[in-house]
């Protein structure tokens, strides 16, 4: 239980903060005005608070592993909203991060 809570985090932590960036972006990238931005700031804000609620008590760790989901989860935001089709290289370095991640967050440890 303690695992699916964990990875669920980082998938909502993923949505906060590559949709927070994203949102920003638009706005002003995209000139979508400053609404977009003020959205995407506070996303980004509220990503911070998210990372907080991993069971794991290791700062440095939670956040190393978060890198690998964030690696993989812009990916299929880029799919999603953007249109982008990642190449084979893409995936295989998405797949490559998850796997640091699995071994980073739920390897078994002593102590």
């Amino acid at each position: 239980m303690i695992t699916l809570r964990s990875a669920a985090l980082f998938v909502l932590a993923a949505l906060l903060e590559i949709g927070g960036a994203w949102l920003i972006w638009q706005g002003v990238r995209e000139h979508r005005g400053w609404a977009w931005t003020v959205a995407g700031v506070v996303a980004l804000g509220c990503y911070g608070f998210v990372a907080t609620l991993q069971p794991d008590a290791e700062f440095g760790r939670i956040l190393a592993a978060y890198g690998g989901v964030f690696v993989a989860g812009s990916l299929v935001w880029g799919m999603v909203a953007d249109g982008y089709r990642p190449d084979r290289f893409d995936v295989v370095g998405a797949v490559v991060c998850l796997v640091g991640v699995g071994v980073i967050m739920y390897a078994p440890r002593s102590g």
